[in-house]
């Protein structure tokens, strides 16, 4: 440390700290600030004190001045940890000398019992006593052998806490069981089990038995003739009640629980006692005596109790006290010439509720007879007053509700030992271990040992991203490298190079490591002449993170690497070729950002042999900005370039450069490889013989030109065609005899209809017309084009929008795709180059600017129209929107991919993406084989999940590279139609919503018009043989019934309709009540309290909102005089149900309103659910018995309809330990 003056840093001699000058001395200034400037001893990075400097003497933990460092957060934040170990590992011994154990995550409880176990001199011993015999077992199923190995860690390990993941696993848990919740007092009995079972025929067999079992006799004494029926039981705890049954008041103290006990109770009236002696039933007295107490005396205080009332398992917070010293003999009735004084060493502690909460372990010491608290990492000192805080209950009187306010940390397992020197045992010393065990420790510290060793080579490790572009997959991996900080460069790109497997592939002396920005796409620097220097040094030290990344650079044996300095730039050039409109791969360029535009032609002109005075530079600063560098003098930074740049460059002498780039040439091309896009589109199925059954689906007349036309749409060469010639072809040949088909048939009223214009005019005949009131559908395509797959029509088709509606995937909802042109896709500007037909990469980044785009419509292959907001495939006058638009479309066949099925093309389309989904479609006509309008496009998600797209004036602006679209033949939606879903309302069945079908409904069309159209289907596909005035239809909102259509309502005028919008189907008793709009229809349903029963849903028709309506109507349903009708409204979505053990005191029973649609009511649209009940009918008394039986039932009811079962609680899964160390699949059955 240096210090410096306030105004003049000047660093003087360094401080040294074994002098015993003062600070004065030291040219420390008094009043005024002093700097210290803090440096590196020896070129030594400083390192913290960790329990690797064993050798330093405890001492030097009191002469830390400063807080200690929390845990977490152990060193400075530049060091690095490995994820794979846990802070609290690596943190000294707590002062207390104890070790603690680490929460693997909710194991607090047996955290708790095994501190216990270990602090038990006399179970500790003869653990230690037990040797392991490998031969004859597993160690890691081993339960004895892992406590064994605890117990040393806990001893002899330097660390703050240990990991119990080893004895987890010999109990034969997974990870899930680190999660689930247990009772301590359970485990504590099934882990004595579990040791019982693994000592058999050993020394230890009777262990368990030798220290905690005691002896009890369970007595019935006949009152008349003095005849005693007996039995002995054996105990390993005494279960102490906390508050008797039914009484208020909890018990004080754990003395007048034990005698509450051992308390007699008089069994008379019917709980007579038949007496083998009487032959008669009789007066008796039933009870329990203690034979014999356990050396160690387990007391579990049962605060855990199960409330009637609210149906909930509850907690006990009561005060009960508990002595320091406690004396059995008062509860014996044999007499022991030994002592029954027991002296409490563990108080096992639970704090929370009955739902959950933290178990820790208060012990003492016998070594130093010093309470320790063990909670779970931390050991710490504590005292008498910390062990009566856990007695319970608050400062005041003991009432019934002092329960609920009381603290909830308490005691909840007590341990006593028996004082008898004789038997009181001291912990084995070192010297007294068995050999086994010293061997055992040794091992275990040589572990350790090994273990730190480990850590400081993690310490000492720079973990770093690593990227290389394989030179000959032309793929970008991505590796983390892991390089010791002494290692040399050249040592870390040897260990790169065997890390990116590139043995086989390049020499190694065609790599080098480059400092690179991953995010930015930027070469930083090369480290040349630094090949022995330590990547330490290079780096920056070790790291938890760094700010920059690592690139393993590669190059050809004839080439020569460049040499990348700091404050260069980066620039990819594309070179432009307008004559043949191809845009090439890019070549990497360094410049620096105070150059001119002139230097950096001059620069380019180098490296890419163009001539600089005829260039034109197009950067691309970012997304929809190209910018041409036509000013000479400015630079670089003021032009917008930074670290990481892409230009295009264009050097011909032809007339476009006279131009104004946005009516240029160049911008047009520009513009069309920003937008361009590649789709990979799956055709319908087509066996042989099915293209003369499309007749009536067909385009009529065209020639291959025609055909060649509507396919590409561009100028210029075309590159080589030769695959899409021949689909083409076939296409063509497919329409000429499709068409004299159509002349001799005369099936089809529109086949004489040869012209563009006409097909259109057939697409835009009105609702009204035969091809459009629905009976040309799904069903009839499938009946006139034979397909060998059948199940191709019936697979799951839904729409964009149905990934609202249904939520069942966070795709991109069809919403998102109406925005403006603009907003279009970013794409990769640095993937692998797919090249197109004229050689443009289509993973660039798009660069289009709408409002240039329109300017340049004198010629309109690169020119877009905005949407009119309409859904039509054609603009007003009837011409096809596509022709209008002219865009950009390409399309060739692809190889299928397995498993796509014998008959299914693929095509791989290169498509404008500022296209109308309208538009594409008619692309798509030749290859699909009919109309646009008879075939529909699903675009496939990720999870093979397929939604139609159905807004056909919206754009694929939404589509992004490789994207797949799947064409399933069928009706298209037309001119405001809507695709609807229809479900079927069933209000009294156990799942009230049902799908029927799916139907189009068009705008303008009424109610009972849709009706007419539903009844044939609804027929043919669902059976349902229907009147049209005994069905309904009406608002469907999730699964919740609303408004009820009518007749003479109109789409569109009356009723809101959207894509794949849902409707209720409700079949109707009777006669339609509905008749206007001011009327309001509730389901409403009887709750009969003494029969604790729910009767059927019956509706209601109100003629306004007045309670007093609501309740006339229930009175006449009901038969329940007025003034005592109780209503409340249902909860929840529909049905609305509820456990009949609740609904009685749950709900809001007869709210204070005179009108429904007020709070809490709320009640303004149709299908409400009103609960009613007769106020003097009483609740039915249930028995314990009987309210456990129906709460079964009512738990299963309301599981099967999915809804929530407020007063079950979750289900728990048994504790169990698994004595071959791996559950059995019956046994996980719980």
């Amino acid at each position: 440390m240096v210090p410096g003056e306030e105004n003049q840093l000047v660093p003087k001699e360094p401080l040294d700290h074994t002098s015993d000058k003062s600070l004065l001395d030291t040219n420390f200034e008094p009043g005024k600030k002093n700097f210290l400037h803090l440096t590196d001893k020896d070129g030594e990075q400083p390192q913290i004190l960790s329990e690797d400097s064993s050798a330093v003497d405890d001492s030097v933990q009191d002469r830390f001045i400063g807080p200690l460092p929390r845990e977490g957060s152990v060193g400075s934040t530049g060091d690095y940890v490995s994820q794979s170990y846990s802070y609290s590992s690596i943190l000294n011994k707590s002062e207390t000398g104890y070790v603690g154990l680490v929460n693997q995550a909710m194991t607090c409880y047996l955290n708790s019992l095994l501190q216990t176990l270990f602090m038990t001199p006399e179970f500790r011993n003869a653990l230690y006593k037990w040797e392991f015999e490998e031969s004859e077992e597993d160690p890691v199923t081993s339960i004895p052998y892992q406590l064994q190995r605890l117990f040393v860690l806990l001893q002899t390990s330097k660390k703050r806490a240990i990991e119990t993941t080893d004895v987890t696993r010999s109990f034969g848990w997974d990870s899930s069981e680190a999660w689930q919740q247990h009772d301590v007092q359970e485990l504590c009995r099934v882990m004595f089990d579990a040791l019982e079972q693994k000592w058999k025929q050993t020394e230890q067999a009777d262990l368990i038995n030798e220290l905690y079992q005691g002896k009890l006799k369970d007595y019935v004494r006949c009152l008349e003739c003095g005849y005693e029926g007996w039995r002995i039981d054996t105990y390993l705890d005494i279960p102490l009640v906390i508050r008797p049954y039914g009484s208020s008041q909890a018990f004080a103290s754990v003395e007048e629980a034990l005698h509450a006990f051992i308390q007699p109770e008089i069994l008379d009236g019917p709980n007579q006692y038949f007496c083998e002696r009487c032959k008669k039933k009789c007066d008796a007295r039933k009870g329990l005596r203690f034979l014999h107490f356990p050396y160690l005396l387990t007391l579990q205080l049962k605060r855990f109790d199960f409330d009637y009332t609210t149906m909930h398992r509850i907690k006990l917070n009561d005060r009960m006290t508990f002595p320091e010293e406690l004396d059995m003999s008062t509860f014996i009735d044999i007499e022991d010439e030994n002592s029954l004084l027991y002296e409490l060493f563990s108080v096992m502690v639970h704090s929370g509720s009955a739902a959950g909460g933290h178990y820790y372990a208060c012990i003492k010491s016998f070594s130093d007879e010093q309470w320790y608290s063990f909670n779970d990492q931390h050991v710490s000192r504590i005292t008498q007053e910390d062990i009566k805080k856990t007695h319970g209950g608050s400062s005041g009187s003991r009432g019934y509700y002092s329960s609920a306010f009381a603290s909830s940390t308490n005691a909840y397992m007590l341990i006593y030992r028996l004082k008898d020197p004789s038997r009181n045992a001291k912990f084995l010393e070192v010297n007294d271990y068995p050999e086994h065990i010293k061997s055992l420790v040794q091992k275990e510290k040589e572990l350790e040992e090994q273990e730190k060793r480990q850590r400081e080579i993690e310490r000492n490790t720079c973990k770093i991203k690593l990227f290389c572009m394989h030179p000959v997959k032309q793929v970008m991996m991505e590796n983390k490298l892991e390089v010791h900080k002494d290692k040399t460069l050249k040592e870390a790109v040897e260990i790169a190079y065997k890390m990116m497997d590139l043995e086989e592939v390049i020499p190694l002396d065609c790599c080098r490591l480059v400092k690179y920005d991953e995010f930015h796409d930027y070469l930083e620097r090369s480290y040349e002449g630094e090949e022995d220097t330590p990547m330490g040094l290079l780096l920056g030290g070790v790291k938890s993170t760094y700010m920059f990344d690592l690139l393993l650079e590669t190059r050809k044996p004839d080439q020569v690497f460049q040499s990348y300095k700091p404050g260069e730039v980066m620039v990819k050039v594309h070179v432009v070729d307008i004559k043949t409109e191809s845009v090439a791969p890019p070549v990497s360029v360094r410049a620096y950002l105070n150059q001119t535009v002139t230097e950096f032609k001059q620069l380019i002109s180098k490296a890419i042999h163009l001539p600089a005075e005829t260039m034109r530079i197009v950067l691309e600063r970012c997304y929809n900005d190209l910018r041409l560098l036509n000013v000479s003098s400015k630079t670089l930074k003021a032009e917008g370039f930074f670290r990481s740049n892409k230009v295009f460059v264009e050097s011909s002498e032809s007339l476009d450069r006279q131009m104004a780039f946005t009516d240029s040439h160049l911008w047009k091309l520009l513009d069309r490889h920003a937008n361009t896009i590649r789709l990979f589109v799956l055709l319908p199925e087509q066996s042989p013989g099915s293209h003369s059954k499309r007749t009536a689906y067909q385009k009529a007349g065209g020639d291959s030109g025609n055909v060649d036309d509507a396919c590409e749409r561009v100028k210029g060469p075309l590159g080589s065609l030769k695959s899409v010639e021949a689909i083409l072809e076939e296409s063509t040949e497919k329409l000429k005899s499709l068409s004299l088909q159509q002349q001799q048939d005369g099936d089809n009223g529109d086949s004489s209809k040869s012209t563009e214009t006409s097909d259109f005019e057939n697409i835009e005949s009105p609702l009204n017309e035969r091809d459009s009131s629905g009976s040309v559908d799904n069903r009839e395509l499938e009946q006139q084009i034979q397909t060998s797959d059948p199940e191709n029509f019936q697979s799951e088709e839904r729409s964009d929008s149905d990934v609202n509606n249904d939520r069942s995937t966070s795709s991109v909802d069809s919403d998102i795709l109406s925005s403006s042109h603009s907003s279009d896709t970013l794409c990769n500007a640095d993937s692998a180059p797919v090249p197109l037909a004229n050689g443009l990469d289509s993973h660039s980044i798009t660069s289009s600017r709408r409002s240039k785009a329109n300017e340049g419509k004198k010629e309109t292959w690169d020119t877009a129209e905005e949407d009119s907001g309409t859904d039509s495939e054609y603009d007003e006058s009837g011409k096809s929107r596509g022709e209008t638009q002219y865009m950009y479309f390409k399309a060739e066949s692809y190889a299928a991919d397995e498993g796509s099925g014998e008959g299914h093309k693929w095509l791989m389309v290169h498509v404008d993406k500022r296209i109308t989904l309208a538009a594409f479609k008619q692309h798509l006509e030749p290859f699909v084989g009919v109309l646009s309008s008879h075939f529909k496009v699903f675009r496939v998600y990720a999870s093979n999940q397929e939604f139609e797209s159905v807004r056909l004036n919206e754009t694929l602006s939404s589509f992004s590279d490789d994207n797949k679209i799947t064409i399933r033949l069928g009706r298209a939606l037309k001119k405001g139609e809507y695709r609807v879903k229809v479900y079927q309302l069933l209000v009294n069945e156990q799942e009230p919503c049902r799908f029927l079908l799916d139907a189009v409904f068009a705008k303008g069309m009424t109610v009972r018009q849709s009706k007419e159209e539903l009844l044939p289907q609804l027929r043919e596909q669902c059976g349902l043989e229907l009147s049209i005035d005994r069905f309904r239809l009406r608002k469907k909102t999730w699964k919740n019934p609303g408004t009820v259509f009518l007749d003479y309502h109109v789409y569109e005028e009356d009723i809101n309709i959207s894509s794949n919008w849902e409707v209720f189907l409700e079949v109707l008793d009777g006669v339609e009540k509905m008749k206007s709009m001011s009327q309001l229809a509730v389901l409403s349903r009887r709750w009969r309290p003494t029969d604790m029963r729910l009767d059927p849903f019956q509706e209601v028709v109100l003629e306004s909102s007045s309670v007093d309506e609501l309740r006339e109507k229930l009175c006449e349903i009901s038969g329940i005089p007025l003034e005592d009708i109780e209503f409340a409204k249902g909860r929840g979505t529909f049905p609305c149900d509820i456990s009949v053990l609740e609904i009685h005191q749950d709900l809001d029973w007869n709210p204070k309103v005179s009108t429904l649609n007020v709070w809490p009511l709320y009640i303004c649209d149709d299908g409400a659910v009103i609960f009613y009940r007769d106020k003097t009918e009483e609740l039915m008394e249930l028995t314990d018995e009987q309210r456990n039986e129906l709460m079964k039932k009512e738990s299963s009811r309301l599981q099967k309809t999915g809804h929530r079962v407020t007063y079950s609680p979750r289900k728990e899964k048994a504790l169990k330990i698994y004595l071959d160390g791996a559950p059995n699949k019956d046994l996980t059955q719980d």
